[in-house]
């Protein structure tokens, strides 16, 4: 045995049982580096608590219900310095943004709306150009508004002097993963606090009955209203709704009451088509009118929502390991995306659409996981960018009860398709002749795995 197992044997023996061990590292006090020091940052960082928070300025993410209200209120009620701030990403299901500082305002603490609209866009043109669905086919649309969110509120916050940013994700779910990482990616330095990881919050605050009474008891009104069938997370690439009565299978997702469009049963009886301009990937003008990111995606979602696109049920793998059930609105992204995926099919050839699926899925599941600035996921996107710069393109789309229809593609200069060579009619295409020549070197890789006994039927 060396001298470490050695070393390692004797010190473990001083305990009896892993607590024992975890009591007693915890009494150590480790000496902060030089901010000049090669590896000045720390690896780990533990769970803050909200007696950890004492000093400190706390930028609070909010969205201005009932659990932003509690947790606002109870952190100054310790004593704690306290912001708030919300993104505006577009969210159809808000009427005006702005709301939200009227729900905050009872809580005493100044709350700032952050807009980011068109950032939010660009994230959109983002995940359309890579065509970045996650499991079941979806567009992950709260993903990606997770790394717009936490980028956009962490200049906001450092900007304001918060040394500690704040969210209300829960412990079993994506969000408090994606909400983190990106924190500690984009701001090593600052800290995070997850209240309802928080012992004494989630003791305090079992559910949403006592943090009703909670606020009574502060003067703050907070009505629970009647039980939601469903919750929804909103931004300008779509809806997501789950928990609830969508845990259970046996219950159909057309409980769902669609935001941004109807179900496919309510769109109107006739075809309407749409024309679709794309340059290199990106949509530039829709039925002949020129359009920015933010003008493409609220266009796009009015025009495809209207004809029951795009509702889609999935039963999705967490980044936790757990599987979790949702129904999804993306109609502008679908519409989008099919136009695009229509141009792309033109313009590459096959082995470029084979890597183009590949770093597809990686991107999905990078973004999916948090980890869209994570240096895979960058080279992933430019590798991206190479592929669809030839990807340009007018796509003419029909809609009709929830269905997508390719109607014309024109204008697409990159096109590899030639109707003469793959006609099935006399033309002056690929000579058919000449596959003679091909079939016979193929048939003799063929022929000789059949002789060899290495073919099995």
């Amino acid at each position: 045995m060396t001298s470490v197992h050695c070393a390692k044997v004797r010190f473990l023996s001083r305990f009896k049982k892993w607590p024992d061990v975890l009591g007693y590292l915890k009494g150590f006090k480790f000496k902060k580096r030089p901010d000049d020091h090669p590896q000045r940052f720390c690896y780990y960082r533990a769970a803050m608590k909200i007696q950890n928070l004492k000093n400190q300025r706390i930028g609070i993410c909010v969205s201005g219900g009932l659990d932003s209200k509690t947790v606002t209120t109870r952190l100054r009620e310790a004593g704690l310095d306290v912001l708030c701030f919300s993104a505006d990403l577009g969210q159809p299901d808000e009427e005006n943004i702005n709301d939200i500082i009227t729900k905050m305002a009872p809580c005493g603490a100044e709350t700032t709306i952050v807009d980011l609209k068109s950032e939010m866009a660009e994230a959109c043109f983002l995940v359309l150009k890579a065509q970045a669905t996650y499991d079941g086919g979806y567009w992950n649309t709260t993903g990606i508004a997770r790394a717009v969110t936490v980028t956009g509120l962490i200049g906001a916050m450092r900007a304001r002097g918060c040394t500690v940013l704040s969210h209300g994700a829960t412990g079993r779910g994506n969000d408090q993963v994606r909400f983190e990482r990106y924190t500690n990616v984009l701001a090593p330095k600052m800290g995070v606090y997850a209240p309802w990881r928080d012992e004494e919050l989630l003791e305090q605050f079992p559910g949403r009955k006592e943090m009703a009474e909670y606020l009574r008891t502060q003067g703050i009104e907070a009505d629970t209203g009647p039980k939601k069938r469903y919750s929804t997370d909103a931004n300008l690439a779509g809806l997501s709704h789950e928990a609830e009565d969508l845990e259970e299978l046996d219950t159909p997702c057309l409980i769902v009451d669609p935001i941004m469009g109807v179900w496919p049963q309510d769109a109107p009886d006739k075809i309407e088509s749409v024309r679709i301009e794309i340059k290199s990937g990106r949509c530039v003008s829709i039925n002949g009118e020129a359009v920015n990111p933010l003008q493409a995606m609220e266009q796009s979602n009015q025009i495809a929502g209207r004809n029951g696109i795009w509702m889609k049920n999935a039963l999705e793998n967490r980044i936790i390991g757990t599987k979790s059930r949702g129904v999804y609105e993306a109609p502008g992204m679908e519409l989008l995306g099919f136009a695009l995926k229509a141009v792309y099919q033109a313009t590459m050839d096959r082995r470029a659409a084979a890597l183009f699926e590949s770093l597809s899925r990686l991107v999905a599941q990078q973004i999916y996981d948090g980890r869209l600035y994570d240096p895979a996921t960058q080279a992933a996107l430019t590798a991206i960018d190479s592929l669809a710069q030839y990807a340009t393109g007018t796509v003419t789309v029909g809609m009709y009860k929830g269905n997508l229809y390719f109607e014309s593609l024109s204008d697409c200069p990159h096109s590899l398709y030639n109707p003469a060579d793959s006609s099935m009619e006399a033309s002056d295409g690929l000579n058919p002749h000449s596959s003679q020549g091909y079939l016979e070197v193929q048939a003799v890789e063929a022929l000789v795995m059949a002789n060899s006994g290495q073919i099995k039927s």
